[in-house]
């Protein structure tokens, strides 16, 4: 099932990126993307917190906040598939250096983006079932890739948010 959504999340995304041009009135979602910022913020905030909390032994504290670090993201997501169904791809227009470093950091989220929702839903598994050193095995390489797709994914915001004035 981990890998069926996965694959399901991924042909959705292509398609939206790579063939599909908008449908409608860009301007009409056009507060998504800070939306969509927020929510990725939030995400890492609850990340960092939740690390913290089990790392002080507060197992109920940090299963809340892995939640809401989910949810967080899982918005993120539905906002994102929203707006850029209805908006199309986004272009970055600044040029130099610049570009160069929007596009190796938008690439690298994006590529790292694409394991976090199939270790996510084996974390959860593994935490749910009480299988405790397969859920730290898992969360070892979740947590910087998870942290770094929420932090870059508002950094991409910002750049183009300051590209476009």
């Amino acid at each position: 099932m981990n890998g069926v959504v996965s694959v399901v999340a991924l042909a959705i995304l292509a398609y939206l990126l790579l063939l599909r041009r908008g449908s409608g009135d860009p301007s009409s979602l056009a507060f998504m993307p800070a939306v969509n910022a927020s929510f990725n913020g939030l995400a890492a905030i609850l990340l960092v917190l939740a690390v913290r909390a089990i790392k002080n032994k507060q197992v109920s504290t940090h299963q809340k906040l892995m939640l809401g670090a989910f949810a967080s993201s899982t918005f993120f997501l539905v906002g994102y598939l929203a707006y850029h169904y209805v908006h199309g791809d986004t272009k970055y227009p600044g040029t130099g250096g610049v570009r160069v470093a929007y596009l190796l950091m938008l690439a690298s989220h994006v590529i790292l983006s694409i394991p976090v929702v199939p270790l996510c839903l084996a974390a959860f598994y593994f935490a749910f079932r009480r299988r405790f050193d397969t859920h730290k095995k898992i969360t070892k390489f979740l947590f910087p890739i998870w942290l770094y797709v929420s932090v870059t994914g508002v950094l991409v915001f910002l750049m183009l948010r300051s590209a476009y004035g």
